[in-house]
């Protein structure tokens, strides 16, 4: 028999299982593709075509111009030339420096314009320089012949931009996609809606057609369309992209509805409120999308070494022009000085220090539960000092059950009182019915159709099972009725964040269900890990206070801040912000979006929405928030690596820079370019081996 289930109220208890919107990333790949908004070098890379593709083109041109040209002035032993091989491979440069090079001449035009330069403008300089110097030499050797033969860098410039590619083809394959969050979020809101014209008519209408003011149908099961205020008819939404909680929230005429939550069993009339910019999932892009804008701005040390050694390189080019030109008077022995200090500037070694580290590590992150998508994150985990976390699906299970069922009564088993209930509740999709009812299902109980089944406001249900009466009511109607209880048996259960609820038959309390949100085993030790590291825990929570504040005392936690919408969390670690800390968010709902974005450091939960995954810097995988702690180590780990990749790298260009400008020509000592060209390869090579050698633990 149905019967209205509207006023069976536990809704002064968080008790309601725990679902995700558009929950189906399984089969989204979050870890490789397209663009890469918080690569190295601030993004630059990331929107510059296809790594992979120009990688194997570049590659291909590159062989036949090592093939044909010397390196630094020497014929190697693999080495051929015959008539018009030069031309050859000056051809094939060109089309190597406007092809291969372009992603970093562009990177390196978007640094300029920022008056930032970092490593795309070192990597640019050193390409440029080694191919119009080359050109230059070509024309010279050709064209002049009177004129004293002059080294290209063809051979060098080659190999520069095969690395460079390389390097970072690895690291965007490392990282993957962090480019979809917006799309993800604007998947939420159906394509078209049931527009109610004045006649009353209804008819299906693109969302986009949708203006304030009109009215919309909006069906069980169906998600609402837009930000609107009801007018007719009362149901159930499911609001959890608002709160992250997934109690159906009732709504009757007049309340107000949010575009992207999900209707329940009934039908509604609403008239529209907001849509387009104006509707709450919009704002709610706004702010995810301002959040990732400022985040892509975040510098990583390899700029920080690369601008170094840029302005380093430049200074020292010059100064070393102007002297050999005032000592020597020639100027083709000043400019090559010139080049040969540019040249040894360019990074093959850093180029290729933060890529292998962070191709290992986010294969060992992997191996561990843990997908990198972002590596800034990696570098800024040791600046950490406040972690905020979600409360449902991150601390706790976000899996509402029953967790206590039992009888009260030697005349009643634990099967007889599931029987009563799952009788009653039959007819619900209350969460607390659905708890008991899937319980039912796993024990195999089978139970009668229940009569006359009638809901008492504000306490529970009241119907007939086998001609006797019976109740599910909350405690309070049994202290208004002077039934006997445990009232410390309640306080426990309730105390725990339980929604507890009784069965009454024939004026006696003969059963009792208990249902909540479950704490996951590893929350207690992830805040008690973090606060071992110095590190503050805070909770951010759209739940209410009383159970907040309740879930945070079990684990640990000293800040609590409840009943937040996605916008209120985001302002709060902006707060933290200002005052100077460094925030980690964990979370896993669409409502985490924009702080999970905002954040300094943004970890999703691996069970939690697409949104939340494509907002985040990190994954949990295993949805496990003791990972947090595996992925401070695994960033400790990562960084003292690359800080030792970086002085390799950066130690070459400090010890060969010098001896290329001439600071030891006085007593003979001046570094030939082939010489320079030994360094460069003997510090690739180390910074590779080193980085293999990472470990977790």
């Amino acid at each position: 028999m149905a019967h209205q289930h509207a006023s069976h109220d536990h809704s002064s208890h968080d008790h309601s299982s725990h679902a995700h919107i558009n929950n189906d990333h399984q089969s989204h790949d979050h870890g490789t593709g397209g663009h890469s908004g918080h690569m190295d070098h601030t993004g630059h890379m990331g929107h510059m075509g296809n790594l992979q593709q120009k990688f194997w083109i570049s590659l291909i041109l590159s062989i036949p111009i090592l093939l044909m040209s010397s390196f630094m002035g020497i014929t190697l032993p693999f080495q051929v030339s015959f008539a018009g091989s030069d031309w050859i491979v000056l051809i094939l440069a060109s089309v190597l420096f406007f092809y291969g090079g372009t992603p970093f001449l562009q990177g390196a035009k978007m640094e300029l314009k920022e008056r930032n330069p970092a490593m795309m403008t070192l990597i640019s300089m050193g390409i440029t320089v080694a191919y119009l110097y080359s050109v230059y030499a070509f024309i010279s050797n050709h064209f002049f012949p009177s004129a004293a033969p002059r080294m290209d860098f063809f051979w060098e410039l080659a190999t520069l931009i095969v690395i460079m590619l390389l390097g970072h083809w690895i690291e965007m394959r490392a990282v993957g996609n962090a480019g979809n969050a917006l799309q993800k979020m604007a998947e939420l809101l159906p394509g078209s809606a049931h527009i109610v014209d004045e006649n009353g008519a209804v008819s299906d209408v693109d969302l986009k057609q949708i203006r304030v003011g009109q009215h919309v149908v909006i069906h069980a099961g169906e998600k609402i369309p837009t930000d609107g205020k009801v007018i007719e008819g009362n149901s159930t939404v499911n609001e959890s992209m608002v709160t992250g909680e997934a109690k159906g929230v009732k709504k009757s005429e007049g309340d107000k509805v949010i575009g992207g939550s999900i209707n329940g069993n009934g039908t509604m009339r609403v008239e529209v409120t907001g849509t387009g910019e104006s509707g709450f999932l919009a704002q709610v892009m706004r702010l995810v999308s301002e959040a990732q804008q400022e985040k892509s701005r975040s510098e990583t040390i390899s700029d920080k070494v690369a601008r170094a050694l840029f302005y380093v390189a430049v200074a020292v080019g010059i100064i070393a022009f102007v002297i050999w030109l005032l000592i020597t008077g020639n100027i083709d022995i000043a400019l090559e000085r010139l080049v040969t200090v540019l040249i040894i500037a360019c990074p093959h070694a850093l180029g290729l220090a933060i890529p292998l580290v962070v191709a290992r590590s986010t294969s060992l992150g992997a191996r561990n539960g843990l997908l990198i998508r972002n590596r800034v994150a990696l570098e800024k985990s040791k600046q950490i000092s406040v972690v905020t976390m979600d409360k449902t699906g991150t601390l706790t299970e976000g899996d509402f059950k029953v967790t206590t069922l039992e009888s009260l009564s030697d005349d009643w088993s634990n099967d007889e009182v599931l029987r009563f209930m799952a009788s009653l509740e039959s007819h619900s999709n209350h969460p607390l019915a659905i708890g008991i009812m899937e319980m039912a299902t796993e024990k195999e109980i089978s139970f009668p159709a229940p009569e006359n089944v009638s809901v008492i406001s504000g306490t529970g249900l009241s119907g007939y099972v086998e001609e006797k009466q019976a109740l599910i009511v909350k405690a309070g109607h049994l202290d208004t009725h002077n039934i006997v209880y445990d009232k410390n048996q309640f306080d426990e259960l309730s105390g725990k964040g339980n929604s507890v609820s009784y069965l009454v038959v024939n004026d006696k309390a003969v059963g009792i269900v208990a249902q909540g949100d479950e704490i996951k085993p590893e929350a207690n030790a992830t805040v008690d890990g973090l606060k071992q590291r110095r590190i503050t825990p805070v909770m951010l929570t759209g739940d209410n206070e009383g159970y907040a504040r309740n879930v945070a005392e079990r684990v640990g936690i000293p800040e609590v801040h409840a009943s937040l919408l996605p916008g209120d969390k985001e302002k709060i670690i902006q707060s933290f912000q200002q005052d100077g800390e460094k925030v980690m968010m964990v979370g896993d709902g669409v409502n985490d979006a924009p702080a999970l974005a905002r954040a300094d450091i943004g970890v999703a939960i691996g069970a939690g929405t697409d949104v939340a995954i494509d907002s985040a810097d990190v994954v949990l995988v295993k949805s496990n928030p003791s990972d947090i702690l595996h992925f401070f180590t695994l960033s400790r780990n990562t960084t003292h690596k690359m800080v030792q990749n970086l002085w390799w790298g950066a130690g070459y260009n400090i010890v060969a820079l010098p001896l290329a400008a001439g600071v030891l020509a006085p007593v003979g000592i001046i570094l030939s370019p082939a010489a320079g060209a030994v360094l460069m390869s003997i510090s690739t090579i180390v910074v590779a081996l080193n980085s293999m050698t990472l470990k977790l633990k």
